[in-house]
């Protein structure tokens, strides 16, 4: 007879499971799981923050998500230069005419 249907189980077994499974992709997106760890400066850690953004992109995406965050920070250090800090006393050697 050879017009049987194989058995149910038959058709779990050996290659037929394989053929279920889902494959691993390689170049699917994966987390980078990098510890980040809080600064106490809320803009720049909202910076920091922004780049687990990039786990979930495949790579040809990092490169948006890496120059945002560069921007930020860039901004951030900029903003600090520019905030007044404390007058400067002046020097004891400094003529007093």
């Amino acid at each position: 007879m050879s017009d049987a249907v194989p058995e149910p189980e038959a058709q779990e077994t050996g290659a037929a499971v394989e053929a279920h499974a889902p494959e691993h992709d390689p170049a699917a997106p994966a987390p980078l799981d990098v510890p980040r760890t809080p600064t106490g400066n809320a803009e720049v850690d909202a910076r920091l923050a922004r780049l687990a953004d990039a786990d979930h992109l495949t790579t040809d995406g990092h490169v948006e998500v890496y120059e945002d965050v560069h921007r930020g920070l860039r901004d951030a250090l900029t903003a600090l230069d520019a905030r007044p800090g404390p007058p400067v006393p002046p020097s004891p050697y400094e003529n007093r005419s």
